[in-house]
This record gives C-alpha cells, structure tokens and sequence, in this order.
C-alpha cells in the first residue's frame, strides 16, 4: 500500500496567491512536505500541464475565469480553494469550480498538508466514480444493441427471443467476435436493408 504523504512529494504544484504572509506560509510548508511547486499571480489564463496540484485564492475570483484556468490543463490537477471567509457566494463559488479541499486564510503550518491530502484523496475516488460509471454506460449500450438486435432477428426469421440470442452467440463464436460486434452488424444490415427499400 503506497504512503500517501510519499505520494505527494511527487507532485508538482502551483499557488496561485498574492505574495503575502499567507501565501509565504503555505509555500514554506508545501517546501517542507517536499512537494516541488511554483507560485503565480495574477490568476494566468492557462494552467501549464506540469501541475498536479494547485492551491488557488478565490477571494473576490470569477468562478467563469476560475473555470477556464483550471480547465486548460488536460491533466485535470486536484484543486484547493483558498478563502478568507464563509458566505453562500464563496461557498458556491468553491463548488463550481469543483474544488476538491478548501483552506482557510490566514494560512497557517496546521491544515496545509491535510488538504493536500484530502484534494488527492478526493479527486481519485471522482475518477474512479467516473471510470465506473463509463463502464456502466458502455455496458448498458452493448446490451441494448443486443437486444435491438435479437428483436430485428425475430422480426425477420420469426423465432423466439432466445433462439434469436442464441443464433448471435453463434455467429460470435464462429467469427471469433463479441456478441456486440455481431449485434452491431445485425442493426447496421438492417439500416441498409431499411434505406434501400426507400429509394
């Protein structure tokens, strides 16, 4: 099982503050954690790739811009929102921007390295999520193409719904395909089939 404070003395990330004893606090602990990191201010309009990470002030930030920023990375890096103070604005702000953790100013040594983690944390299980749910969708789709399929076999050949499943697990066998490829062929001929017949 990997350290995940080990972890992220491999990352490679970004603060993008005003140059204020917040920001030298929170750059002298993420120095001290041993993460590799840069610091930039203003927000610059794009997020160069190198960054896993970015801790990022959104006081009196656009969420639109905020976006587009964090957005122009194809990396996708784990994101902590920094703020100054709670209101329903800046809290609706932290969650457009789909910040994974959030830090309070002033910045102290005692958070920083607990919201490094939970921004990582956070963003991995996303991911996954996300991963899951592709699969599912794909899964989903394929199982519809075979049951369109097998209703186009029994339309035609007049057999039952597990003669007709039957017969596409044939064909997949002999051709050495998925029963989706063979299902997906099933709906493409008919498509051709049904064109001709109105021209």
């Amino acid at each position: 099982m990997s350290d995940p404070i080990q972890d992220l003395r491999d990352l490679h990330a970004l603060v993008v503050h005003p140059r204020d004893r917040s920001a030298d606090e929170l750059m002298q602990q993420v120095n001290r954690i041993g993460c590799n990191f840069d610091h930039m201010w203003p927000v610059p309009k794009t997020l160069p790739e190198k960054f896993d990470l970015v801790f990022v002030d959104v006081t009196d930030q656009n969420a639109q811009r905020l976006k587009s920023f964090i957005g122009s990375s194809p990396k996708s890096p784990s994101v902590v929102a920094i703020i100054g103070y709670e209101n329903p604005s800046v809290l609706d702000l932290i969650f457009e921007i789909g910040a994974h953790s959030v830090l309070m100013k002033p910045v102290r040594a005692a958070g920083v390295l607990s919201s490094m983690l939970m921004a990582r944390r956070f963003q991995q299980e996303q991911l996954h999520f996300e991963k899951d749910l592709t699969k599912l969708r794909e899964k989903l789709d394929n199982v519809q193409k075979v049951n369109d399929a097998k209703f186009i076999l029994m339309r035609h050949r007049g057999i039952t719904e597990r003669q007709a499943y039957d017969l596409i697990r044939k064909q997949a066998m002999a051709k050495r395909a998925t029963t989706t490829e063979i299902a997906q062929s099933i709906i493409n001929a008919e498509s051709i089939l049904s064109n001709m017949g109105d021209t």
